[in-house]
């Protein structure tokens, strides 16, 4: 991953909103949730909650899918996964203890 892709993504979640938005997705599982579903869930007017679904799908933590008339939003776990991976990934490599255990 990218520190640029890394970046957006952070930046996407930067905000109690979207990461509340984020949170719900997260709950509802690879089924997903329609627009109207997350403004229950989140009480988020729906023309700020389009505002942060297009933050969070810009920054590819949301996926999007139309069926029908409908569109649902999933979370996109892999990318959840990379940014996760990508902030664990230098985890205690400057801590001395850290280097003690490694010899």
């Amino acid at each position: 991953m990218l520190w640029e892709e890394a970046a957006q993504g952070f930046a996407a979640m930067g905000s109690e909103s979207r990461l509340q938005v984020l949170r719900c997705l997260i709950r509802a599982g690879h089924d997903g949730l329609l627009v109207h579903e997350i403004q229950e869930r989140s009480g988020i007017a729906p023309s700020t909650l389009a505002h942060h679904l297009k933050f969070l799908t810009g920054a590819g933590v949301v996926e999007q899918e139309r069926s029908g008339r409908s569109t649902v939003n999933r979370a996109n776990f892999d990318q959840l996964e990379q940014l996760a991976n990508f902030i664990l990934s230098e985890c205690c490599a400057d801590s001395p203890s850290e280097a003690k255990s490694n010899d």
